[in-house]
Protein backbone atom coordinates (compact mmCIF):
# COMPACT_ATOMS: atom_id res chain seq x y z
CA UNK A 1 0.00 0.00 0.00
CA UNK A 2 1.28 3.27 -0.88
CA UNK A 3 0.08 7.14 -0.20
CA UNK A 4 -0.21 9.94 -2.09
CA UNK A 5 -0.57 13.53 -0.51
CA UNK A 6 0.20 16.91 -1.34
CA UNK A 7 1.87 19.37 1.62
CA UNK A 8 2.79 22.88 2.33
CA UNK A 9 6.37 23.23 3.87
CA UNK A 10 4.56 23.18 7.21
CA UNK A 11 3.40 19.47 6.12
CA UNK A 12 -0.14 20.95 6.27
CA UNK A 13 -2.22 19.19 4.01
CA UNK A 14 -6.07 21.40 4.13
CA UNK A 15 -8.57 23.36 5.76
CA UNK A 16 -12.23 23.22 5.94
CA UNK A 17 -12.15 19.72 4.45
CA UNK A 18 -10.45 20.89 1.07
CA UNK A 19 -6.67 21.39 -0.88
CA UNK A 20 -4.77 24.10 0.33
CA UNK A 21 -4.15 24.77 -2.95
CA UNK A 22 -5.13 24.81 -6.56
CA UNK A 23 -2.42 22.83 -8.32
CA UNK A 24 -2.84 21.98 -12.24
CA UNK A 25 0.43 20.01 -12.52
CA UNK A 26 -0.05 18.13 -8.93
CA UNK A 27 -3.83 17.31 -10.77
CA UNK A 28 -2.60 15.85 -13.58
CA UNK A 29 0.03 13.53 -11.63
CA UNK A 30 -2.25 12.14 -9.49
CA UNK A 31 -5.03 11.36 -12.12
CA UNK A 32 -1.94 9.91 -13.97
CA UNK A 33 -0.71 7.96 -11.19
CA UNK A 34 -3.96 6.73 -9.75
CA UNK A 35 -6.03 5.87 -12.57
CA UNK A 36 -6.84 1.87 -13.02
CA UNK A 37 -5.80 1.30 -9.53
CA UNK A 38 -7.37 1.09 -6.13
CA UNK A 39 -7.81 4.52 -3.54
CA UNK A 40 -8.77 4.25 0.06
CA UNK A 41 -10.50 7.19 1.40
CA UNK A 42 -12.29 8.22 4.72
CA UNK A 43 -16.10 9.22 4.39
CA UNK A 44 -14.96 13.36 4.48
CA UNK A 45 -12.60 13.11 1.43
CA UNK A 46 -15.31 11.48 -0.07
CA UNK A 47 -17.85 13.91 0.76
CA UNK A 48 -15.19 16.91 -0.39
CA UNK A 49 -15.58 15.74 -3.93
CA UNK A 50 -17.36 17.31 -6.31
CA UNK A 51 -21.19 15.98 -5.97
CA UNK A 52 -19.60 13.46 -2.90
CA UNK A 53 -18.88 11.18 -5.54
CA UNK A 54 -16.08 8.74 -6.11
CA UNK A 55 -13.29 8.97 -8.46
CA UNK A 56 -13.62 7.48 -11.47
CA UNK A 57 -12.13 5.31 -13.37
CA UNK A 58 -10.39 3.61 -10.41
CA UNK A 59 -11.66 1.28 -7.53
CA UNK A 60 -13.13 3.44 -4.49
CA UNK A 61 -13.05 2.17 -0.93
CA UNK A 62 -13.93 4.79 1.48
CA UNK A 63 -13.88 3.87 5.41
CA UNK A 64 -17.19 5.27 7.02
CA UNK A 65 -18.45 3.39 10.17
CA UNK A 66 -21.75 4.53 10.10
CA UNK A 67 -22.04 4.46 6.39
CA UNK A 68 -24.23 3.38 3.89
CA UNK A 69 -23.83 0.65 1.17
CA UNK A 70 -23.41 2.63 -2.06
CA UNK A 71 -23.99 1.18 -5.93
CA UNK A 72 -20.53 3.76 -6.67
CA UNK A 73 -17.62 2.64 -4.17
CA UNK A 74 -17.13 -0.06 -1.33
CA UNK A 75 -18.11 1.62 2.08
CA UNK A 76 -16.36 -0.69 4.96
CA UNK A 77 -16.90 -0.09 8.54
CA UNK A 78 -13.95 -1.11 10.21
CA UNK A 79 -9.98 -0.98 10.10
CA UNK A 80 -10.40 -4.66 9.74
CA UNK A 81 -12.65 -4.76 7.20
CA UNK A 82 -10.80 -1.95 5.48
CA UNK A 83 -7.82 -5.00 5.25
CA UNK A 84 -9.82 -7.40 4.19
CA UNK A 85 -10.87 -5.41 0.89
CA UNK A 86 -7.38 -4.03 0.40
CA UNK A 87 -5.97 -7.40 0.41
CA UNK A 88 -7.98 -8.23 -2.93
CA UNK A 89 -5.53 -5.94 -4.83
CA UNK A 90 -1.99 -5.34 -5.53
CA UNK A 91 -0.01 -3.48 -3.09
CA UNK A 92 1.56 -1.52 -5.31
CA UNK A 93 -1.83 -0.20 -6.91
CA UNK A 94 -3.78 0.81 -3.80
CA UNK A 95 -3.31 4.60 -1.95
CA UNK A 96 -4.56 6.21 0.44
CA UNK A 97 -5.87 9.73 -0.28
CA UNK A 98 -6.80 11.08 2.58
CA UNK A 99 -8.03 12.63 4.82
CA UNK A 100 -6.01 13.35 7.88
CA UNK A 101 -7.05 10.44 10.06
CA UNK A 102 -6.86 8.09 7.80
CA UNK A 103 -3.22 9.31 6.86
CA UNK A 104 -2.36 8.95 10.12
CA UNK A 105 -3.46 5.61 10.54
CA UNK A 106 -2.76 4.37 7.68
CA UNK A 107 0.78 5.30 7.57
CA UNK A 108 2.84 2.46 9.44
CA UNK A 109 1.18 -0.15 6.66
CA UNK A 110 2.44 1.94 3.48
CA UNK A 111 6.00 0.82 1.89
CA UNK A 112 5.62 4.36 -0.15
CA UNK A 113 4.44 7.87 0.30
CA UNK A 114 4.23 10.07 -2.77
CA UNK A 115 4.31 13.57 -1.21
CA UNK A 116 3.71 16.72 -3.52
CA UNK A 117 5.71 19.42 -1.69
CA UNK A 118 4.51 23.01 -2.25
CA UNK A 119 6.86 25.78 -1.46
CA UNK A 120 4.30 27.63 0.45
CA UNK A 121 2.18 28.08 3.74
CA UNK A 122 -1.35 26.86 3.18
CA UNK A 123 -2.89 27.85 6.41
CA UNK A 124 -3.58 24.40 7.08
CA UNK A 125 -5.73 23.30 9.58
CA UNK A 126 -4.52 19.62 9.53
CA UNK A 127 -1.41 18.08 8.83
CA UNK A 128 0.35 14.74 7.45
CA UNK A 129 3.34 13.34 10.05
CA UNK A 130 6.89 15.17 8.84
CA UNK A 131 8.10 12.20 7.11
CA UNK A 132 11.63 13.79 7.36
CA UNK A 133 11.17 13.94 11.47
CA UNK A 134 9.98 10.01 11.36
CA UNK A 135 13.23 7.46 11.96
CA UNK A 136 12.23 4.76 9.50
CA UNK A 137 11.31 7.00 6.38
CA UNK A 138 13.34 8.43 4.03
CA UNK A 139 13.19 10.21 1.20
CA UNK A 140 14.58 8.14 -1.98
CA UNK A 141 13.50 10.71 -4.76
CA UNK A 142 13.36 14.42 -5.36
CA UNK A 143 11.78 15.62 -8.73
CA UNK A 144 12.79 19.00 -10.25
CA UNK A 145 11.11 22.18 -9.17
CA UNK A 146 7.55 22.51 -11.57
CA UNK A 147 5.71 26.11 -11.64
CA UNK A 148 2.02 25.65 -11.53
CA UNK A 149 -0.78 28.23 -11.11
CA UNK A 150 2.04 30.80 -9.14
CA UNK A 151 3.72 27.88 -6.96
CA UNK A 152 6.38 26.00 -7.41
CA UNK A 153 6.02 22.20 -6.13
CA UNK A 154 8.46 19.56 -6.39
CA UNK A 155 7.32 15.14 -6.61
CA UNK A 156 9.12 13.39 -3.93
CA UNK A 157 8.99 9.76 -2.80
CA UNK A 158 9.68 8.54 0.84
CA UNK A 159 10.12 5.05 1.50
CA UNK A 160 9.10 3.03 4.92
CA UNK A 161 11.98 0.54 5.99
CA UNK A 162 9.44 -0.77 8.54
CA UNK A 163 5.99 -1.15 7.13
CA UNK A 164 3.88 -3.05 9.47
CA UNK A 165 1.50 -6.27 7.96
CA UNK A 166 -2.11 -6.03 7.73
Amino acid sequence: MRAIVVVDRNWGIGKKNDLLFSLPADMKHFRETTQGKTVVMGSNTLKSFPGGKPLKNRVNIVLWPDGADRDDCTVVHSLQELFSEVKKYPAEDVFVVGGAMLYKTLLPYCEEVIVTKVDADGGAEVYFENLDKLKNWSCISIGEPIDTNGYTIRFTVYRNSEVLPY
